[in-house]
């Protein structure tokens, strides 16, 4: 294959996951919390669908990403309060929130189906675009695939160099110890799911404003709970979880290349191949699964692959805390 034409092809993954990339950290910083919020799919849906509405109604797409990252923040925080405040199950009242932000984006987002609008502007850094193989890859982008490579690198300098980032994981992992300490508990959670729900919001509009233009109906549909499977394939490690977001948009790219070279297999079957390979790969970090794929391979290569691939999520993840 020609040089180019794969630098392209990099370069084209990196832009087409950048909204999947953000959602994925934002909901690292939540599930670190301490926290699932499984109202991604609906979330996104509705925050790209706002982001769109705005962007198209003031032509400012600025105004556009605010209004979505708001959308995100307040459907994040209902979680949050039902969760900390009512000690409701936050997997059902997620799963609630998921089917009402969907039908919502339906019905709000009518007015809006297949109109022509703004949308985010290609930005190359004047310099660094020039860079061997890297520069087109990396510099030669637009505003959301920087944000989305800032967001991994902050959001893990954060969570594994910070003390702040050692007091997040003390919350998710052993709260009553974190509060015994002197962090409060409750409020860093709010905080940390609010900014996990804002990050969602922005991977909404992220792609209505410049991955898949416009608004249509189920206009995101599925990628919500492909950002929570990445979450858990990336072991809640903001930079795995870029990896997995980066492999669904590869896995995709190749959907599209194969359709092209097989032009008599149905086209959904090619459409449907990256989230049946995303499920494959969780069953094979699952603990039974691993270990049946860890046994075809030598003791050595085993016992590394072993610390690679096995993950356990935070320990009071999901788990109501009591502060006294």
């Amino acid at each position: 294959m020609d040089t180019q034409l794969v630098i392209a092809l990099l370069a084209s993954i990196l832009a087409d996951s950048a909204p999947l990339v953000i959602a994925s950290v934002g909901e690292t910083i939540t599930e670190r919390a301490g926290v699932i919020n499984l109202s991604l799919d609906g979330s996104i849906l509705l925050s790209a669908m706002t982001g769109f509405a705005v962007a198209f109604v003031t032509n400012n797409l600025i105004l556009g990403f605010l209004a979505a990252m708001a959308v995100g923040a307040v459907v994040a925080l209902i979680v949050a309060v039902a969760s900390i405040e009512l000690r409701q199950d936050q997997v059902a009242v997620g799963f609630v929130l998921t089917l009402l932000c969907a039908d919502l984006s339906s019905f709000l987002g009518n007015p809006f189906v297949r109109k022509p609008g703004p949308s985010v502007g290609h930005l190359p850094i004047p310099v660094l675009k020039q860079i061997p193989v890297l520069g087109p890859i990396l510099f030669d982008q637009n505003p959301v695939v920087y944000l989305s490579l800032l967001a991994i690198i902050v959001c893990w300098i954060w969570i594994f160099k910070t003390r702040p980032g050692l007091i997040l994981q003390g919350i998710g992992e052993r709260p009553a110890a974190a509060f015994a300490r002197g962090a409060n508990v409750r409020l860093l959670r709010y905080a940390y799911v609010l900014i996990g729900g804002a990050l969602v919001g922005f991977a909404g509009a992220g792609y209505s404003l410049s991955v898949k233009l416009g608004w249509s109906y189920h206009h995101t549909y599925g990628l919500g709970w492909i950002a929570l499977a990445i979450v858990i394939f990336g072991g809640w490690d903001p930079l795995r979880a870029a990896l997995g977001a980066y492999l669904f948009g590869a896995l995709g790219s190749l959907g599209s290349i194969l359709q092209g070279i097989a032009p008599a297999v149905p086209t959904q079957i090619f459409q449907a191949a990256p989230f049946a390979l995303m499920i494959v790969v969780l069953l094979l970090v699952s603990s039974q699964g691993l270990e049946r794929f860890l046994a075809l391979f030598p003791l050595p290569l085993r016992r590394r692959l072993s610390g690679a691939l096995r993950v356990a999520p935070p320990a009071a993840l999901g788990t109501a805390f009591e502060q006294e």
